[in-house]
């Protein structure tokens, strides 16, 4: 499941993050967002999300949301 699946609000544990991009590795592993973080999705927006990595806010797009399994 990715996180466009994701229901809002349930806390939820990031179990991979897939992508082809060394770089977008980097700066999600700089927000916080890998393997073992816990990821709240806040809400569902129209062409993306906005989650909650360790008590920040971040708007992703329906892309990157469906790169991080959980």
């Amino acid at each position: 499941m990715n996180l466009t699946n994701a229901q809002e609000g349930i806390e939820y544990i990031i179990k991979d993050v897939i992508t082809d991009d060394d770089d977008l590795d980097a700066f999600l592993f700089s927000l916080g967002c890998y393997a073992g973080e816990p990821i709240t999705v806040i809400s569902h927006k129209k062409g993306g999300c906005i989650v909650s990595i360790k008590d920040s806010r971040y708007s992703i797009d329906t892309q990157l949301a469906e790169a991080i399994s959980i």
